[in-house]
């Protein structure tokens, strides 16, 4: 890759590593349905704007249902498991365990897409599930029923997101990506609003909340987005997919720095776990 490629993977997993510092302060603060409403409302609205502003035929009338579907399974569901595991578990935790996506992703290609499981697949789920289970007993926090909660949810969330692939995969193929991101997370939004009302935040909404959550959705969802796909058209997905390699070390950096989180030895083990088993689903010659 060129080195402008490089730094927009670097970029691209430094911002996506902080997603989950941003939520683990926002939850406590908003609530999980408040934290995903504005972050997806926000960054959807600005990729749609940019969408327009650079001429992007967005084919709405086309696709428009496809987008709503790709916004449930793609954002209002995992961000919302995501932003519940974060009253329970530290950043660092979500973080790593984002990183089974690929994972469950080749598994579910299985069936729905007809790709088979090579042994480079099966030993890449075996790792992952290895690094998983590793994670979960790594420590600091009290592995209680919350916890556990918590990291079946970090779980969900990855399914969700590995199930949202595979949809746009066999459905939403001819759609232009920046309007897919855009479209599907401004319906994600729309999705949440009616419940807002019932779920009011929790906690004051102090200058750093507001900062947090214009970061989140201006940084981690529509910036993004844009070096996303551009790492997409320059390098290909397989090239870009490989950002969960970096994920888990920025999100745990952010976190020890900014959060005071501990990092432990098994938690280095199991991401290393989890990364090496999604290096093995992405390696080339399979097209997970």
């Amino acid at each position: 890759m060129r080195r402008a490629d490089v730094a927009r993977l670097v970029a691209l997993a430094a911002l996506w590593g902080a997603s989950f510092i941003f939520i683990r302060v926002l939850a406590p603060a908003l609530g999980p349905i408040l934290t995903v409403t504005t972050r997806v409302l926000i960054g959807g609205a600005v990729l749609v704007a940019y969408a327009r502003a650079t001429g992007v035929d967005v084919a709405f009338g086309r696709y428009w249902r496809r987008y709503l579907v790709i916004g449930v399974a793609n954002s209002t569901l995992p961000f919302l498991l995501y932003a519940f595991a974060a009253l329970h578990i530290p950043a660092s935790y979500s973080v790593i365990l984002n990183s089974t996506t690929p994972l469950f992703t080749a598994l579910f290609a299985v069936p729905f897409l007809g790709e088979r499981l090579t042994p480079a697949k099966l030993a890449g789920l075996a790792s992952g599930a290895a690094g998983v289970a590793l994670v979960s007993n790594a420590g600091p926090v009290v592995p209680d029923l919350w916890f556990g909660a918590a990291v079946a949810a970090c779980l969900a969330a990855t399914c969700s997101y590995a199930l949202s692939s595979i949809y746009m995969k066999k459905r939403a193929t001819g759609a232009k990506p920046l309007a897919i991101a855009g479209w599907s997370q401004l319906f994600a939004g729309l999705v949440l609003l009616p419940i807002v009302p019932f779920a009011p935040p929790p906690g004051a909404l102090t200058p750093l909340v507001v900062v947090n959550v214009l970061l989140l959705a201006l940084g981690c969802s529509s910036i993004a987005y844009v070096l996303y796909y551009r790492l997409i058209a320059d390098v290909g997905p397989t090239r870009a997919l490989t950002v969960a390699f970096l994920m888990p070390a920025f999100g745990m950096l952010w976190g020890a720095l900014f959060l005071a989180e501990t990092i432990t030895w098994p938690m280095l083990a199991g991401c290393a776990l989890i990364v090496g088993g999604t290096g093995a689903v992405l390696r080339p010659g399979t097209r997970a």
